[in-house]
C-alpha cells in the first residue's frame, strides 16, 4: 500500500499526492477523516499520545487520521480505528468540512475532513457493554480512551476548550446535534 497523503483542492478533487511530513509542513489541502463513536448520550473520546507531533495531550474524537493514495476513505476509517483503538464498527460519513491551523512554524493543519460516526457495538444479547478494558489502544497514539456525556463534553468544550484538538472543537457539536436528530 503507497503511504503517499492525497492532496485536495477545496471540492475534494484529488490533485496529487505527498509524503505526511512535507503536507504538515507546507500547510499543503490534503484528504482526512475523523470516527465519532457514541453509545446513546455518551462519546467515545481519545487522549492523544503525550508525544505525538502535535496536540499531544489533548482529548479528540475517538480516532482521526488520512487515507493513502489509492484507499478508499471509508476503508482507511476503518482499518484505523481498529489499528488505533482495537474496535470495529459500522460508521457512515455523515458530513466533511475544511480546516486550517498552525500549530508552530512549519506545522500546519489543512486538511478536508470526512466525518464518520458510529454506535458503540452492541452483544449478540443486545446490549452495551462499555468496558473499555476489552478495546486494544495502541500507545503509540493513545494515551486514554473515556466515554463522556455529551452535557458533560458540551460543558468541558465550553469552560477549558484548551484541553480538545482544534478539528474536535470545530465537528463535535455537529456530531452531537446529528446523533441527538437519529
Amino acid at each position: 500500500m503507497n503511504k503517499e497523503l492525497i492532496k485536495v483542492d477545496i471540492y475534494n478533487k484529488q490533485i496529487g499526492t505527498g509524503s505526511k511530513v512535507d503536507l504538515h509542513k507546507a500547510a499543503i489541502l490534503h484528504r482526512a477523516f475523523s470516527i465519532f463513536i457514541f453509545s446513546g448520550t455518551k462519546m467515545l473520546l481519545q487522549k492523544r499520545a503525550f508525544d505525538k507531533y502535535h496536540s499531544g495531550g489533548l482529548w479528540a474524537n475517538t480516532c482521526c487520521s488520512h487515507p493513502r493514495d489509492g484507499e478508499e476513505t471509508i476503508g482507511a476509517a476503518r482499518r484505523r480505528l481498529m489499528e488505533e483503538v482495537g474496535l470495529t464498527a459500522h460508521i457512515r460519513e455523515e458530513f466533511a468540512f475544511v480546516y486550517y491551523y498552525k500549530f508552530a512554524e512549519e506545522l500546519y493543519e489543512y486538511e478536508y475532513d470526512h466525518v464518520f460516526i458510529g454506535e458503540y457495538p452492541v452483544s449478540d444479547a443486545g446490549e452495551v457493554d462499555l468496558n473499555l478494558e476489552k478495546l486494544r489502544p495502541n500507545p503509540d497514539e493513545i494515551a486514554e480512551l473515556e466515554f463522556v456525556e455529551f452535557e458533560d463534553l458540551e460543558r468541558q468544550m465550553v469552560e477549558t476548550p484548551e484541553k480538545f484538538a482544534p478539528w474536535f472543537l470545530i465537528s463535535a457539536p455537529k456530531v452531537m446535534k446529528v446523533i441527538r436528530d437519529f
